[in-house]
């Protein structure tokens, strides 16, 4: 998330590219919407869930522009730290540390059409992979780099903390009912307190906080040390994602083909749109990620069509799965996690399929918690550092991976609603990250651009909403949103 690694990786197809960018966004937030969608009504769901997946977009594509924007002044910098090792071999002023800002003096002086002329390649080609922590040094000054560090770090808290939460309530689940032991999961009509019995004396929550405990303590250790996600467990997990999502459409429009379904969704309902905000906004978050998806793509020719293209498939794949289970379970039946309505004997008959769709997030998400609570670490050691200066052993190897576990536990310790989490966290962190920072970051990119290259450049790279309006637009948006979450979450708290 905040690396300085510039390397570009494995090329891949454009198309390659568009897959993986599906199940970058399509992930956990996908089994939380339902319940958003059936609770805020489903015309009011469908018009939102399509305006944030536009809104989502415009700043996909100022992300994009950025990076080429970086890319074009560490190119520049690159060549100009070249020329003058030419023109003076004694000269040692130039290094790789200068910061981009302090060529700007030299910029009026040398233009850099100069350095053109040499046959150079195009300065904005996204050949490096620049992420968006080296992207906020480049472009925002200290109190902008701390912000973003504050902004991607509550996200990665909310993120851990869904995470932490989901698997164990996914397992309580399918293990646990009100009368004890039963194998078929949640009945039709059955409505489960967090006080009713599991096994024996143990009731649900007892169940529940064991198999956070047991989670915690299973994957908390990876915390502390390094980890990444290999290429075979990626496709795994990605290939276990679509066999269940396939299997939860389809038994879906099935149950309504045959006039079983139980779905009777309002046209809207106002009360749930914060819930319903949240969840789409972190149903649509690949920002943070982009440098290391777009970067390693081998012809950029198209990219703004095939980025296009990807929200249009994601937005019909997202209404499909939404839609069909709103109308094949009532509203007060849908799970926070869509995949346990499926945990029912009168939906799934074949048993195997009934814990395979049950337990499908216990998989897919141990696999990825490690790999989110060591970025979470490493963003926690990038904003305390300070140059040439090292951590001590125990700072570095206990405090980092301990104040990085430890909130998420508690939290997930304290509740285990997923629709409130995941709605919080796309709410606020999510607006930040998807709205805010794109935003800034385009605007002052432009900026720099104009300022090192002259007025006339243009980046090869540069979002189609190039006017300041939309830079505007999405801020005004963003903190409207900020503030009517927060007025609902407080007049909710005073009725309450």
């Amino acid at each position: 998330m905040a690396g300085e690694i510039t390397e570009t990786g494995e090329l891949y197809s454009p198309y390659v590219g568009l897959v993986y960018m599906f199940n970058l966004i399509v992930g956990t937030g996908a089994l939380t919407m339902p319940k958003a969608f059936a609770t805020a009504g489903w015309l009011v769901s469908l018009v939102l869930l399509v305006f944030l997946g536009f809104m989502s977009f415009v700043t996909t594509t100022f992300v994009v522009e950025a990076m080429a924007a970086a890319n074009a002044q560490l190119r520049w910098k690159r060549m100009e730290t070249h020329q003058e090792e030419e023109d003076d071999d004694s000269s040692t002023a130039s290094d790789s540390d200068v910061l981009i800002q302090d060529s700007y003096e030299r910029a009026e002086k040398r233009p850099i059409l100069s350095v053109q002329r040499h046959g150079s390649p195009n300065l904005f080609e996204i050949t490096d992979r620049v992420e968006m922590g080296q992207m906020a040094s480049m472009f925002f000054n200290k109190v902008g780099v701390n912000l973003f560090y504050f902004c991607i770090i509550i996200y990665l808290y909310g993120d851990l903390a869904i995470y932490a939460a989901a698997v164990p309530f996914s397992l309580m689940q399918v293990t646990c009912s009100a009368l004890g032991n039963d194998s078929c999961g949640v009945e039709a009509d059955a409505k489960y307190n967090d006080t009713d019995l599991c096994w024996g004396p143990l009731h649900r929550v007892d169940a529940y906080r064991i198999y956070l405990a047991v989670f915690t303590l299973l994957l908390g250790p990876f915390t502390f040390f390094d980890v990444q996600k290999t290429k075979y467990l990626q496709i795994l997990t990605s290939l276990m994602r679509w066999i269940a999502f396939t299997i939860m459409i389809v038994l879906a429009l099935v149950r309504i083909g045959h006039g079983r379904g139980e779905g009777h969704p309002p046209l809207a309902d106002f009360s749930g749109v914060r819930n319903l905000f949240g969840v789409c906004v972190y149903s649509f978050m690949c920002q943070h990620s982009l440098p290391s998806l777009v970067t390693p793509v081998s012809s950029k020719r198209h990219l703004t069509r095939l980025v296009f293209l990807d929200y249009v498939l994601i937005l019909a794949f997202y209404g499909l799965l939404s839609f069909t289970a709103i109308f094949c379970f009532r509203g007060d039946s849908l799970l926070d996690m869509y995949t346990l309505n499926f945990a029912r004997c009168d939906v799934v008959g074949l048993a195997a399929v009934r814990f395979f769709l049950g337990l499908f997030p216990v998989f897919t998400i141990s696999t990825n918690f490690p790999i989110i609570a060591v970025t979470l670490r490493n963003n926690w050691k990038t904003l305390f550092h300070r140059e040439g200066g090292t951590y001590p052993w125990v700072v570095d190897r206990v405090v980092f991976p301990t104040i990085t576990l430890l909130p998420p536990v508690l939290v997930a310790f304290c509740t285990h609603d997923l629709e409130s989490l995941v709605g919080i966290t796309g709410a606020y962190a999510g607006t930040g990250i998807q709205y805010v920072i794109p935003a800034f970051l385009v605007y002052l990119c432009r900026k720099d651009t104009q300022l090192a290259f002259g007025y006339g450049t243009v980046n090869k790279h540069g979002s189609p909403f190039r006017h300041t309006f939309w830079v505007g637009f999405v801020l005004l948006w963003a903190f409207s949103c900020f503030f009517f979450v927060t007025a609902n979450i407080v007049l909710s708290e005073t009725k309450l």
